[in-house]
């Protein structure tokens, strides 16, 4: 099956040698340390190389104010528990990342959606619901969000962090992909525009180096990191002190930006080998966003057709995506599919696209000339 349905990232990118060669090393020098209990927070070296690379990208930090976790997702769920009560009001886009609405509904959040365009999340939007009801969280993916694939804008960037400031409200920024940016300026995070808003923002080395490192951090101020070391210490007490180690002193001497240049060439090889794909293979009616980075496309299929449907389509012609009604906390639209471009080479992505395109059409032609297109 060619599939183009989980966030994966292409496993020959992985720096497996310089992985290996970093645990080797730790092994044989600080075993005793690497293999024993860890403080909560995490390792103070890995901790100060997030710090200075966060106030790089725009974000001023400490290492007090980095907390190691294990992959964002863990950061996720620890801020819905040190943040979220039954019934507390989270604000989130519609579509939005599905792990996310999971994680906050075990805490019995009450969901409440905004707007979002190719801009991201309306600023207008997000400000009548926080005139109008009690909002204890804003949860956005501001790079190349999932599952849209597209980016808030700077303007928007700046509102919402004022917002947040003016309301109290603590927003939750998750940017697994901020990095793996292709085309355009990067934008500094909303964490970093303005410091009285309360954000918290996550990041990871999970899109970066490798998912199985389970190796991602949060960043917010030491109060903020307080409560979610607290919430930490009983979920698991401290990230693997063995991988902490060995990705920190890999960072010593790896060319982490050289690095990411080669991720950026070769996703970016494969996200316009998608789109172009796309534009060749689907009938009109059809629609897509493209990113400018990150991991993902969205589309929405020509008026009333079902992607849940399509699907089983799909899958007798051996191509596999995710249907896009689950990243909705409520009302989805089922038009709507997402297809992830990074773990295909682009000859696969072409061959995929033509048969799901296929689908498309032959389900078009079933349908009769009576079914419109969408506008």
């Amino acid at each position: 099956v060619l599939s183009f349905a989980g966030g994966l990232p292409a496993p020959e990118a992985f720096p497996a040698g310089a992985l290996a060669r970093a645990h080797a090393d730790v092994l044989a020098n600080d075993a005793a340390a690497a293999l024993q209990y860890g403080p909560t927070e995490g390792f103070g070296p890995l901790r100060a190389w997030v710090a200075e690379r966060m106030t790089r990208r725009g974000l001023p930090a400490a290492p007090g104010q980095v907390l190691i976790t294990a992959g964002s997702q863990q950061g996720i769920d620890l801020v819905g528990k040190a943040l979220i009560d039954p019934g507390d009001t989270v604000v989130v886009e519609a579509p939005s990342y599905l792990a996310a609405l999971q994680s906050f509904s075990t805490y019995e959040a009450r969901f409440e959606t905004v707007e979002t365009d190719d801009d991201g999340m309306s600023a207008d939007a997000l400000e009548r619901v926080l005139l109008a009801r009690r909002v204890r969280l804003i949860y956005l993916v501001p790079n190349f969000q999932n599952p849209r694939g597209t980016t808030l804008s700077l303007e928007r960037r700046a509102r919402i962090a004022r917002l947040a400031a003016q309301h109290g409200v603590s927003v939750l920024e998750d940017d697994p992909y901020g990095e793996l940016r292709y085309r355009g300026p990067a934008l500094p995070p909303v964490a970093g525009l303005d410091e009285d808003a309360p954000v918290i923002h996550l990041g990871t080395f999970s899109k970066t180096l490798a998912p199985g490192l389970r190796l991602g951090y949060a960043v917010a101020d030491e109060r903020i990191i307080r409560a979610l070391t607290i919430a930490k210490q009983a979920a698991d007490l401290h990230t693997a002190s063995l991988t902490q180690r060995a990705v920190a002193r890999m960072l010593e001497t790896f060319d982490y930006d050289a690095h990411l240049v080669r991720l950026r060439l070769l996703y970016g090889e494969r996200l316009d080998a998608m789109l172009s794909s796309i534009e060749r293979s689907f009938p009109e009616g059809t629609a897509w966003t493209r990113p400018e980075g990150g991991l993902f496309v969205w589309m929405r299929l020509p008026c009333g057709m079902d992607a849940q449907d399509l699907f089983v389509d799909a899958m007798r012609e051996r191509v596999a995506f995710v249907p896009g009604a689950p990243f909705y906390p409520g009302d989805p639209c089922r038009e709507t599919l997402r297809l992830n471009f990074s773990n295909r080479p682009p000859l696969a992505i072409a061959e995929g696209m033509a048969r799901l395109g296929a689908c498309v059409e032959t389900r078009l032609r079933e349908a009769g000339p009576e079914r419109q297109v969408a506008g």
